[in-house]
């Protein structure tokens, strides 16, 4: 923003971290005080995506590109029907935007929804921070412009892990997609903070989707009748939904199931494997992750804070894990050894790793071979980012087929 262009002189906002760190700049969106766990996206367009995924809920979000809304706001383009995020901190929002479907623009859109957010901030320093310190509480606020007393309130705020997030972003009721061409397969869908891509590509597949709220049971999933099940996307910690991974519990094995994001970190809670937290997550589109079942390298879009633990999940088949019996905490070894490791779980059986992302080595998919049931850690909708991952929807669907080599199949196009 210019200010000498401005007709009336910007409103000032104030960003504050919990090491203490403080940036000022201005108001781009509604004004008041917001206060989450600051974490930052890497994506170079998608700002629309991105503030009304109901994944990054409880969170503020600083996008490392450095001009935002340069395209406006279209109504084609949200995820949900209001933003989930706490505030977004920007390093400049345009408020002249050029694009035939925008209706509206950034600054107008964040207003509208009551979103504070800040921009002349130096996005490049925050993001140091978080990478340097971790994913840490932050505030941003047009009201509250003393550093010391806004890091005060930042630090008194309760971790993101104690709230329920995903309560305030999943459906009130249950619903239904009907796809414009039908395959004859219905899917189960537990909205976790389902984002609308993913019923759109579930949907374009010929699914018809039966979307269920985060609380729904194991008997109410089954009731549907439906050929498959998908646990979507959400915010926080998975441990903080244990009726969800309960939900997840009483599916596995008895219908195919399909989880993402967090709906992949519940089924291995379910499976009786852990999860952690990581440093500062992964929140962009391009993420590298490796396939091991096809040795292909994926470029995926990713919004998450926490992982799977696969050596959690047993010890290794050593038959099926190339001679190996020990586990190793980074990953990576197996996709230098192009070997797709398999872990015997006392609860479900044997699990195979599938995908390792390759700038961390952390857990991106697994295969549960004896429950009919799959998972990945990234968005195959790819909305915003890369459509790589998009083959997901069509191993599902050969899931449900029955064909055994489901994944490698959708990667070469020859599903059932």
């Amino acid at each position: 923003m210019n200010p000498l262009a401005s007709p009336t002189p910007p409103m000032p906002a104030l960003l504050a971290l919990a090491d203490g760190t403080w940036h000022r700049g201005h108001s781009c969106g509604a004004p008041g005080t917001a206060f989450g766990e600051i974490v930052f996206n890497t994506s170079m367009a998608g700002y629309q995506e991105i503030a009304t995924d109901p994944s990054y809920a409880g969170q503020v979000v600083c996008l490392t590109y450095p001009q935002q809304g340069n395209y406006g706001i279209s109504p084609e383009a949200s995820e949900a029907a209001r933003p989930a995020l706490s505030a977004l901190v920007v390093a400049d929002a345009c408020r002249t935007p050029s694009h035939w479907r925008s209706r509206e623009t950034l600054p107008s859109y964040l207003a509208r929804h009551g979103v504070v957010a800040v921009e002349g901030v130096d996005t490049r320093a925050v993001t140091l921070a978080v990478r340097g310190g971790g994913a840490m509480a932050a505030g941003v606020s047009t009201e509250v412009l003393d550093p010391d007393e806004l890091v005060a309130l930042v630090r008194a705020q309760p971790p993101i892990a104690e709230r329920d997030l995903v309560a305030a972003v999943s459906c009130d009721a249950p619903w239904t997609e009907v796809p414009a061409a039908g395959c004859g397969r219905s899917v189960a869908a537990v909205d976790c903070g389902q984002k609308a891509g993913i019923v759109a590509g579930l949907a374009a597949r010929g699914l018809t989707v039966h979307t269920l709220p985060w609380d729904a049971t194991a008997a109410d999933v089954l009731a549907l009748g439906a050929d498959g099940v998908f646990l979507s996307n959400g915010p926080g910690d998975p441990a903080s939904v244990p009726g969800v991974v309960a939900c997840a519990r009483g599916l596995l094995g008895r219908v195919p199931t399909f989880g993402i994001c967090l709906g992949h970190q519940v089924m291995a809670l379910a499976a009786g494997a852990r999860t952690v937290k990581l440093a500062y997550g992964h929140h962009g589109g391009n993420e590298p992750v490796m396939n091991l079942l096809t040795r292909t390298c994926e470029v995926t879009a990713q919004n998450h804070n926490y992982a799977v633990d696969f050596p959690s999940f047993g010890p290794l088949v050593p038959g099926e894990s190339g001679g190996r019996t020990s586990h190793e905490a980074d990953l990576r070894c197996w996709a230098e050894r192009g070997v797709a490791p398999v872990a015997l779980s006392p609860e479900v059986g044997r699990v195979r790793l599938t995908h390792v992302n390759l700038n961390d080595g952390t857990c991106e998919g697994v295969e549960y071979l004896d429950r009919r049931a799959f998972s990945l850690q990234y968005h195959p909708e790819g909305r915003p980012g890369p459509l790589d991952g998009a083959y997901g929807f069509d191993a599902f669907c050969a899931l449900m087929a029955g064909d055994p080599d489901y994944l490698v199949h959708a990667v070469q196009g020859r599903c059932a």
